[in-house]
């Protein structure tokens, strides 16, 4: 998608550099650069598109969406992982397939924009294959037996992302699908970048052994392939920041000698009362229930009513809220007629963008919009409506309101 015109000079919120948290200096940061790489990782394809989903895409989207607004040239892309499908007694890639296309139907309704990039692990193994030989030639890999575990102690700074001790991160490696007592590993928080092939399993051929590629080095492999050794911003889930990401930055680091990533963000968890909505707790809201009930911007306008860094709680009663205000919108704001222009929005439309500006506030952007919508005078419902749509991606469809 092509970038907008640059707004007129002088209006601060245009002007500015948005700031954004990063969870690797734990500080907002300015984002100043004009073409921005943003890689999301992507879902896990079965058993999609559950609220948490929606939650941190439609949070990156309206990032885009901000960024886009304001003149950035903005490379998205979002990935998809291998899985393994055999409890469904289906091929691996057929359950891979069904499932990734309800989850980008489930975006579309949504009004979530398509990603300019959706790379496959599948589809990327010779790159995957060439960074763990550059790793294996620069001695912060070995191979075991048809495995190639990465060295974490050849990494001094491994755990400057989450931040946590050596045996808290076991604990949590542990609890997430690490295997401690592997015999082939130097190291029980060594993780897998190659992992020779088990029965069942889709296999690619390798000098190591016929087998498949770890979770981590795939994302390092299709991330920068597309957006270079070093790019503007990695996020996903917060559940991610440890293993994943943390060694997304070791093994990146170690091969190129460069910073990976200048922001990392990451969205809070969402909950069903005491309880993450997971798969392995059967708690999830799935967004294809809800939608032939409630309309998406209702959908929407409840997810972005919570900051993308906070933890929250399902809670019916906020969903039923939004949903009123989402008809609120459609009666206020939809309507024909052209967009407002750049010095309509520098008048009445500072207080959304400030809002984004400052860590992407989506609760306030939507609050200003409600100011928006209450006003008497048509050029600010106008602004309204240009900021409603253009960049926190609402549609004011009145059907089935």
């Amino acid at each position: 998608m092509s970038a907008t015109s640059l707004p007129p000079s002088g209006w601060t919120p245009y002007m500015s550099d948005p700031v954004l948290y990063n969870t690797l200096t734990r500080k907002k940061e300015p984002l100043s650069d004009q073409s921005v790489g943003i890689y999301v990782c992507g879902v896990t394809p079965y058993d999609t598109t559950h609220l948490g989903h929606a939650f941190t895409y439609t949070a990156f989207d309206v990032l885009i969406r901000y960024l886009r607004f304001l003149g950035r040239d903005v490379t998205d892309i979002d990935d998809d992982i291998l899985l393994r499908a055999r409890s469904r007694e289906m091929h691996w890639k057929e359950l891979g397939d069904r499932e990734y296309a309800k989850f980008m139907a489930d975006m579309q309704h949504l009004n979530n924009l398509p990603p300019e990039c959706e790379p496959r692990a599948t589809e990327h193994i010779p790159e995957i294959i060439r960074l763990i030989d550059g790793l294996l030639a620069k001695g912060c890999a070995y191979a075991s037996d048809g495995n190639v575990y990465f060295d974490v102690k050849n990494y001094p700074n491994f755990g400057k992302l989450c931040g946590l001790s050596y045996v808290a991160q076991l604990e949590v490696a542990n609890e997430r699908g690490n295997f401690p007592a592997d015999p082939l590993k130097r190291d029980p928080l060594d993780f897998v970048l190659w992992q020779a092939k088990k029965d069942g399993e889709p296999s690619w051929p390798s000098r190591w052994a016929e087998g498949r590629p770890g979770w981590h080095i795939e994302c390092s492999a299709m991330s920068m392939k597309y957006l270079g050794e070093s790019f503007a911003i990695h996020g996903g889930g917060g559940d991610l920041v440890f293993p994943h990401h943390e060694a997304e930055i070791a093994q990146s680091e170690c091969l190129t000698g460069k910073p990976f990533v200048r922001h990392w963000m990451h969205t809070g968890m969402l909950y069903c009362g005491e309880h993450k909505m997971s798969k392995s707790l059967g708690n999830m809201v799935f967004l294809a229930d809800l939608l032939p009930v409630c309309p998406p911007d209702a959908i929407r306008l409840y997810l972005l009513g919570h900051h993308y860094r906070e933890p929250w709680n399902h809670d019916r009663r906020e969903l039923a809220a939004a949903r009123t205000l989402a008809r609120k919108f459609s009666h206020t704001l939809n309507g024909g007629g052209e967009e407002a222009s750049d010095e309509e929005i520098g008048r009445c439309g500072s207080g959304v963008l400030a809002a984004l500006a400052d860590d992407l506030e989506t609760p306030k952007a939507i609050e200003e919009l409600r100011r928006l919508a209450n006003s008497a005078e048509p050029e600010a419902r106008r602004v309204g409506r240009t900021l409603g749509k253009r960049v926190l991606g609402l549609t004011f469809d009145t059907s089935g309101m």
